[in-house]
């Protein structure tokens, strides 16, 4: 549609402080700009040429309390190429898991703020994520930079997807569009299930198996990957001590609404304590509730932001937890 697109995934490097990551997205775009570094290069009080069509001014120091600020340098981007800029943030929820990272998304909101004026072509801010209840956290408080934006459901992969998938994997033998549409919704809708699924048939080169068996192997392996990508979960929570397991239930039970110190969250701990472990003398206090927490991040069961609320890593792991008792 004519936009300036600037596009950073901030699952790309997770060692990298997101804010860092977005910023050097901005960078890379504005390198292969001219005209628009020049022009941030003016502003700035920098006339001094150094390289043809380049100057002293460092990219480098974008978004540094020395340099540019990315308001500045998306103002310079969108004056020069007199287009609305369309920045899309891959799993934005990252974010806010570090200082540096909110920080960078307040810029982006004085940016966005700036650019929506009448004296340039606009900015807009698209953050995507893969769990709702962290993205939710964007936009759901007062004191983030977004409070408030619109949160949309994407749409999960249709009939269409499915017609294209049963045209294009060659298995030996045609597969019904509704039959494996059926299939994609008992995986959750996950296209990775399904091409697993196709995958381990074609390399199953030891097995010879006729055409009419096709579909009834294909049905088998995707019921396959959908357990495997199951039992790994299973088993590291199988792991979990009882009072982790306790945490991780309380917290998947209370969504959005858990307050890991709170009075009534301290109660549900003993409540569900007594009923995992009848025999455990063991009290739910905060020093030992803090040290489950830190567990079960590192065993990437649960997700922390910056600002101390947490999150299941996986909303999966709600409907594994309601599903049994015994684990």
């Amino acid at each position: 549609m004519g936009a300036l697109v600037v596009y950073v995934d901030l699952w790309a490097n997770k060692k990298a402080d997101p804010g860092e990551a977005i910023t050097a997205a901005i960078r890379t775009k504005l390198a292969k700009h001219d005209g628009a570094i020049k022009k941030l290069s003016k502003a700035l009080g920098l006339e001094k040429l150094g390289v043809p069509g380049g100057t002293t001014f460092n990219l480098a120091s974008i978004g540094t309390p020395q340099g540019a600020s990315l308001s500045a340098t998306l103002a310079a981007l969108s004056d020069e190429e007199k287009k609305v800029i369309v920045l899309i943030i891959d799993e934005a929820q990252h974010a806010i898991t570090t200082a540096g990272g909110s920080d960078t998304l307040f810029a982006l909101k004085a940016a966005r703020d700036e650019l929506n004026s009448s004296q340039h072509h606009g900015l807009r801010i698209v953050c995507t994520g893969s769990n709702q209840d962290k993205l939710a956290m964007l936009r759901n408080n007062k004191d983030q930079a977004f409070f408030g934006a619109p949160l949309i459901n994407f749409p999960p992969l249709g009939k269409d997807y499915i017609d294209w998938f049963c045209q294009n994997t060659k298995l030996g033998a045609p597969l019904d569009p509704q039959w494996v549409y059926n299939l994609f919704t008992r995986a959750g809708f996950r296209p990775e299930i399904l091409g697993a699924a196709a995958d381990s048939l074609r390399f199953q080169l030891e097995i010879e198996v006729s055409p009419d068996e096709i579909p009834q192997q294909f049905e088998n392996a995707v019921v396959r990957e959908i357990e495997v990508s199951k039992q790994e979960t299973v088993r590291v929570i199988k792991s979990l001590t009882p009072l982790q397991k306790t945490v991780l239930r309380v917290l998947a039970r209370d969504g959005a609404n858990f307050e890991h110190f709170g009075n009534a969250t301290m109660q549900n701990y003993q409540a569900m304590l007594d009923k995992l472990d009848p025999n455990t003398t063991l009290k739910p206090e905060q020093g030992n509730v803090q040290q489950v927490l830190l567990a079960l991040q590192e065993k990437t069961l649960v997700w922390k932001a910056a600002r101390g609320v947490y999150a299941l890593e996986d909303s999966g792991v709600a409907d594994l937890l309601e599903q049994t008792d015994n684990m």
